[in-house]
């Protein structure tokens, strides 16, 4: 049988999606380097050619899935036609569509087996897309729409707590508790950024 030989590009792109296909099946906890091996079917000496262990695949994922939507915030950012409200919508709107379309992978990622992915995620959002964020609070301050000193330490505590709080699932609110923490996350935000009572009601 022929040997197929790809870019390391591409081959580098598959080992990733089949790993990420067992985490989201599986989970982190209960995938072992031969089942990835197996699954994208490559020897084992290729897998070790582009990671060197489970945990290296697992940040190389975390880090692809998190570029994808650091790309789009970015191009939201440096739109100069945009005012700084516009932007913060329609960051949340991409992020909200990202996690619609990866819903499947979203309730996979509460599930105990994958508590370290899911924790090296966080991490690689709150640093990130922290940046991205304080760059357009900075331009909300140029307008005069928000009053905040460090803002990039603002916004790293406003996503850690967001983050844990409402997105880990470790909580399991009902709708009722879940709606009365976000109405008090958009409290805590306005008089965070110093912004106009009422501005982040979208959320």
């Amino acid at each position: 049988m022929k040997r197929i030989v790809k870019d390391p590009t591409t081959r580098r792109a598959e080992i990733l999606e089949a790993a990420g296909e067992l985490f989201r099946n599986q989970g982190y906890a209960h995938t072992t380097v031969d089942a990835i091996i197996r699954k994208v079917g490559v020897a084992k000496g290729t897998f070790y050619y582009y990671f060197k262990s489970k945990e290296e695949i697992l940040e190389a994922f975390v880090q692809s899935m998190v570029d994808t939507l650091c790309e789009e915030y970015k191009k939201i950012a440096a739109d100069s036609t945009l005012p700084v409200m516009e932007k913060v919508r329609q960051m949340l709107r991409s992020q909200s569509y990202h996690i619609d379309k990866q819903a499947e992978w979203m309730e996979s990622l509460h599930r105990p087996e994958n508590r370290e992915l899911h924790e090296r995620l966080n991490i690689a959002i709150i640093l990130k897309i922290s940046p991205v964020l304080a760059q357009v609070i900075e331009q909300g301050k140029k307008e005069a729409v928000f009053h905040v000193e460090n803002a990039l330490e603002t916004v790293q505590f406003l996503l850690a707590g967001s983050q844990f709080l409402l997105e880990s699932g470790i909580f399991h609110w009902e709708q009722e508790e879940q709606t009365k923490r976000l109405q008090a996350m958009q409290v805590i935000i306005e008089r965070s950024l110093g912004a106009a009572p009422g501005s982040f009601s979208f959320l």
